[in-house]
């Protein structure tokens, strides 16, 4: 081999080493970013996450992609929510509620093409039994929505080590440095109960993350019920509460930090606009 291939050959090892010591400092860097990092800084540390023993997805990875847009249709999650009420089995007309007979035949050979739904004897049912509720399904939606739509690391159904507050924390999530919490309720507004209400606020406190939010998947005014419920544990709560005040239509926050949003026009777009209204109010703070 002569001088110069060997003078060559020397030049592109160093270069490969500089790019390896490079990836590395990067990955150092990119950790020390993370969600983990930021979660341990503030003394918490992952117990369990993302089990998804309800969690209904279809069977192959390149279905995903589909199964995502489709759940970005609240009709799409109310028929979802029909085909486990009746999960064991039922019929076309079983799961019309929400949608007409056309769509709801549409949604349902879209779940069975798909494998989340089978045939049987009785017409359909869920290929993946039992499932509790749709709440875990849910989680791993909006999680996808904070990754996809917005760039985010996001993690659903956590637990922690060692807390004085217990329960799981249904979404986590960083962007830039900060942490959002979110707890998802896939149930309609009288199902909710004020005990709900003050675990949020528990682990809220706890946590202290930049942003709090309470989301309901439904199109039901918050006003009704979900508002005069925070008001009224925040009175319980605190010697001088803070006001619960309207962002804009459904949209409401508590002292920029905690918010109590639902699904009406778009989830996607409501979680934009709190997101933008956060970041515009907090500007140099």
């Amino acid at each position: 081999m002569d001088k110069g291939l060997r003078h060559l050959l020397r030049e592109r090892d160093e270069e490969i080493r500089q790019l390896k010591e490079e990836i590395n400092r990067l990955k150092r860097q990119l950790s020390l970013q993370g969600l983990s990092y930021l979660l341990k800084n503030r003394g918490f540390s992952i117990y369990k996450k993302q089990i998804g023993d309800d969690l209904i997805l279809p069977e192959k990875q390149s279905d995903i992609d589909s199964y995502y847009e489709h759940l970005k249709k609240y009709s799409f999650r109310l028929f979802l929510r029909d085909v486990i009420k009746h999960q064991q089995g039922f019929s076309i007309e079983d799961v019309t509620r929400y949608a007409t007979k056309e769509v709801s035949a549409q949604y349902l050979n879209y779940l069975t093409s798909a494998g989340v739904v089978v045939r049987d004897r009785k017409g359909f049912r869920l290929k993946k039994q039992p499932i509790k509720s749709f709440g875990e399904t849910l989680e791993w939606f909006i999680a996808e929505v904070l990754k996809r739509a917005f760039n985010m690391e996001a993690i659903w159904g956590v637990r922690f080590k060692k807390r004085g507050v217990g329960g799981d924390y249904d979404l986590i999530a960083r962007f830039d440095s900060r942490i959002v919490y979110m707890e998802i309720k896939s149930s309609p507004p009288r199902q909710i109960y004020d005990n709900e209400i003050r675990a949020f606020l528990d682990r809220t406190d706890d946590l202290r993350p930049d942003m709090a939010v309470f989301l309901m998947d439904t199109e039901l005014r918050m006003k009704d019920k979900i508002v005069p419920m925070f008001e009224d544990a925040l009175k319980k709560r605190y010697r001088h509460p803070v006001e619960v005040s309207r962002i804009e239509k459904e949209l409401f926050h508590i002292d920029g930090k905690v918010f109590i949003i639902n699904s009406k026009d778009s989830l996607t777009g409501n979680i934009a606009s709190i997101i933008s209204w956060h970041l515009r109010s907090n500007i140099g703070g």
